[in-house]
């Protein structure tokens, strides 16, 4: 696909739409980009690679790009594979290239390539001057990996963010930025809120023209939206006031209880009620969702002395990445001994500043008394 960047700073990256899950745990309906830039200048900077899956094409699209050209540098921001899976073609067919890379990435550089290439270290500030461009570095470690760094050209105030404002999804996909993006962000790089907002400090002294992602669209118009977006995801603070029903359901009168439920807060006027089948739906987004609405509410059936496992594995992935500032609501069923709500209780518990609506409801089989529900639509409204 071609995209526009300037005259000297060309995309070279692949479409990805074969992949079925990103990640081997993230479904892509609309595939993904593995995004890779290059800097014509008096010295020649190749800013990363692709996955090893499309070499071939990113090789094709590297050469047509250097028109003859061999490489002086190839910058490499992150070393996981689906960035880095190239560098072994590249380098066989550029073994003089210099490799310009963290000292953090150096150290983990042989366990994923045995090469002799030059290695360049840099560390924060560090500049690299290639003629009318200059790149600097600015270290971004645990977002998401430790060795994580991105580069900021100055002359086209361009900011080759690695992973940061990256989304799931081919370039050549008409798609809304935020669905995508927040589904990445918080699946990916959620956990590590305090050093992405490091970085976005780091960031706001920088005069930002343009933002060249490792995944997703070169954003170059009101930066400040897709800014603000991930100064709210870092913080954990919610980005919607709305409802999230997350439900788990054997039989379907857990699931029955759930839709009664946001349809009496929809007649109450909640404005955004959103839900979710933790047994069918996809995981990830449901992930998404709950972090994104500052309140929740959580309907599983009791299994085996403890909670439907749909159930189960939602909140270790809700725990894993940190969910926090949020107030919940607890919804269980049990035919002869409820258990889901003492499960789903004790795991919140371990989160932090979660606050739980009392009581917890209580289903025998099925829902009976809708009345029974008022208590949480008290709560949550």
């Amino acid at each position: 696909m071609s995209v526009k960047i300037s005259n000297s700073v060309k995309y070279i990256g692949v479409d990805d739409k074969t992949l079925d899950l990103f990640e081997s745990q993230y479904i892509i309906p609309n595939g993904v980009s593995y995004n890779s830039y290059v800097i014509l200048d008096e010295k020649t900077a190749v800013m990363d690679t692709a996955d090893g899956r499309v070499a071939d094409e990113w090789l094709k699209n590297l050469d047509a790009a250097l028109c003859g050209v061999r490489p002086d540098y190839l910058v490499i921001s992150h070393l996981e594979p689906d960035h880095s899976g190239s560098i072994g073609a590249f380098l066989k067919k550029y073994p003089d290239t210099t490799l310009v890379m963290t000292a953090k990435a150096a150290a983990m550089f042989g366990q994923f390539f045995d090469t002799d290439a030059a290695i360049m270290t840099v560390k924060e500030g560090d500049t690299l001057p290639l003629g009318a461009h200059t790149l600097t570095f600015i270290l971004a470690p645990m977002v998401h990996w430790p060795e994580v760094m991105l580069e900021y050209e100055s002359s086209e105030k361009i900011l080759f963010s690695a992973d940061a404002f990256g989304k799931f999804g081919a370039l050549d996909t008409d798609e809304d930025w935020a669905c995508e993006a927040r589904r990445y962000y918080f699946n990916i790089v959620g956990k590590y809120g305090a050093p992405v907002t490091t970085l976005l400090k780091k960031a706001a002294a920088l005069d930002i023209k343009t933002i060249c992602p490792l995944h997703g669209p070169i954003l170059n118009d009101n930066l400040e939206y897709y800014i603000n977006k991930y100064k709210i995801w870092s913080s954990y603070e919610p980005e919607d006031k709305g409802i999230f029903i997350a439900y788990a359901s054997i039989h379907g009168n857990t699931k029955e209880a759930a839709l009664k439920l946001k349809e009496m807060l929809e007649a109450r006027g909640a404005q955004k009620v959103s839900i979710t089948d933790l047994a069918r739906d996809d995981m990830a987004e449901a992930v998404e969702d709950a972090f994104r609405y500052d309140r929740m509410v959580l309907a599983a059936s009791s299994y085996d002395g403890g909670v439907f496992p749909p159930m189960e594995s939602f909140l270790s992935h809700l725990k894993s990445k940190t969910y926090r500032n949020r107030t919940v609501a607890i919804i269980e069923n049990g035919s002869w001994a409820p258990t889901a709500a003492k499960v789903m209780k004790a795991e919140l518990e371990t989160m932090k500043d979660i606050t739980i609506v009392e009581p917890v409801v209580t289903i025998k089989t099925r829902l009976k008394d809708e009345s029974d529900l008022n208590a949480i639509c008290d709560a949550l409204l």
